[in-house]
């Protein structure tokens, strides 16, 4: 969540229109020093409603509210590795548990190996499905914030220079209302 009430933080803010400019925006950001830890993104609309007791109608009302809660940003990497981990976890598992019920009960080899493929190929097939759900969670947000008006990104600043590079990155990107407020 964010510390923004703590007064001191400055902060570039920009809406962007599309999933892609916003990529565009932070791959660019973070090649040119910025954090990972310096990005964040506007919360779910339940969190928002939880937090502030209103609905928004668009984004542009929540850009400059200090209380807003924000999520930390996660790039596609990583949400490519979680969803390799919800499809291989399951997978592993079942296959070793397999196996080693296989091994206890003095199974043969080929039945072994029968045993592991079959339960690796079930715990996959669930792994799959917990990873379609995340990436359906995670579309839906995205979806929802882009009818709300645009994705909000905030990123920190340091000092006048990292405000300018931060504006300058953002403006480039296509990103609208891009200013600094703290």
């Amino acid at each position: 969540m964010s510390d923004k009430r703590m007064g001191n933080v400055r902060e570039a803010v920009a809406v962007f229109e599309t999933v892609e400019t916003l990529q565009a925006a932070i791959d660019e950001l973070e090649s040119s020093g910025f954090d990972r830890a310096e990005l964040s993104l506007l919360a779910s609309d339940r969190a928002v409603e939880e937090k502030l007791g209103h609905v928004y109608k668009r984004t542009e009302e929540l850009e400059d509210d200090p209380d807003v809660p924000t999520i930390a940003y996660v790039s596609t990497e990583a949400i490519g590795d979680a969803e390799a981990a919800l499809i291989g976890a399951p997978m592993y598992v079942a296959a070793y548990t397999a196996a080693g019920i296989m091994t206890a009960v003095g199974g043969p080899l080929a039945a072994t190996i029968a045993a592991s493929l079959a339960a690796g190929g079930a715990g996959a097939a669930i792994g799959g499905v917990l990873a379609a759900m995340f990436d359906r969670r995670h579309a839906d947000y995205l979806q929802t914030q882009l009818e709300h008006g645009g994705l909000l990104l905030w990123v920190r600043t340091r000092d006048a220079e990292h405000e300018r590079r931060a504006k300058e990155i953002l403006s480039k990107h296509s990103a609208h209302d891009v200013h600094i407020h703290g």
